[in-house]
């Protein structure tokens, strides 16, 4: 019987192989899962639930589509008989509201989830911009300063215990373009923790998210973006992290030669003009999405106040001149 025993703690774990599965069906973009696994039918199914639950946030979080049976911030944004319902609707959005309340403190109102009036101008500018090139043009500033007024998040009223949200100001819009993305990748990244499921890196749109290392203990290889050309600023070397970049050089249009991105300042109203990316390195997604949404928008001096005093938390500024700024701890994780 012992000696059964010992042959049984000798067998070798079976192999794992590596797969990839991608989607383009969620936050307007696109996604894909890298992990390990014994088999082609092992991977499908974490994938799948991966899927599964990237479907249910992208229908709760969207503000641009409304689904029968269920309220989201599409519908709490809708205004009818000139005001804003109170709006019973799932835990995972009063969570991750509330997660945004909390980042817009932490971030000086850098990350503000109640600038939707104002990003909507933008957003409608830049639609028709591309779809009519000849004819693209910006928002009237008149008409920016008019909806900034309407821009207060103090006015997101949600009571936890009834599960609802009232948004006070009937001009308000909510628009959480910079946070619920990572925020939800961070939340099936959590969930996969729980499982004990290890091995897979996510990629939702740029966010990506290590949970565990590769099944021989090495660290992921993660890049990222020149861009300015065809090929990576760094390769970071990371386990159980996240790598969220904000950058002009992907949703922007161009009006009278010169081009206009989608990262807006709360203060200026028009798109950020210090930076060409900005990179954070974390093991928060949700955190990392709305630092690197943020600091986009800080001078470089604030930015690094901010990252330094956190823990665990480094970031890489790109300038438009092209100059590269690091925090203190982020050289660690470059590939030697």
């Amino acid at each position: 019987m012992l000696f059964c025993m010992s042959l049984c703690s000798c067998k070798p774990e079976q192999q794992k192989s590596k797969y990839t599965a991608h989607s383009f069906d969620y936050f307007d973009t696109v996604t894909t899962i890298t992990g390990y696994e014994t088999s082609q039918a092992e991977f499908d199914k974490v994938s799948n639930e991966i899927f599964s639950q990237l479907a249910e946030y992208h229908k709760l979080y969207t503000i641009y589509h409304r689904f029968d049976g269920m309220e989201n911030l599409c519908t709490i944004n809708e205004v009818k008989d000139g005001a804003h319902r109170t709006v019973k609707v799932d835990r995972r959005i009063i969570d991750m509201l509330l997660y945004a309340k909390e980042m817009y403190n932490k971030t000086d109102g850098m990350l503000n989830i109640a600038m939707g009036s104002v990003l909507s101008l933008w957003h409608d500018y830049r639609t028709i911009g591309k779809d009519d090139p000849e004819n693209a043009s910006l928002p009237p500033m008149t008409q920016l300063l008019e909806a900034a007024k309407h821009t207060d998040i103090n006015k997101v009223l949600i009571d936890e215990e009834n599960l609802t949200v009232t948004l006070a100001d009937p001009l308000m819009k909510l628009d959480v373009g910079a946070i619920a993305k990572g925020y939800a990748t961070e939340q099936i990244a959590l969930y996969l923790e729980e499982e004990g499921i290890s091995g897979y890196l996510l990629n939702i749109g740029g966010n990506v998210r290590a949970i565990g290392s590769k099944p021989d203990g090495s660290d992921w290889l993660v890049g990222i973006e020149n861009a300015n050309k065809d090929d990576y600023l760094a390769y970071l070397q990371i386990s159980n992290k996240s790598v969220v970049t904000s950058g002009s050089y992907q949703r922007y249009y161009t009006v009278d030669g010169k081009r206009y991105h989608h990262i807006i300042h709360p203060d200026t109203l028009m798109p950020a003009t210090e930076f060409t990316s900005v990179s954070i390195l974390c093991k928060d997604s949700g955190l990392g999405d709305a630092l690197s949404t943020a600091i986009f928008c800080m001078p470089l001096e604030k930015g690094k106040i901010l990252i330094e005093g956190m823990n665990e938390v480094e970031a890489m500024w790109v300038s438009v001149d092209g100059k590269i700024t690091v925090s203190s701890g982020w050289n660690k994780y470059i590939k030697k």
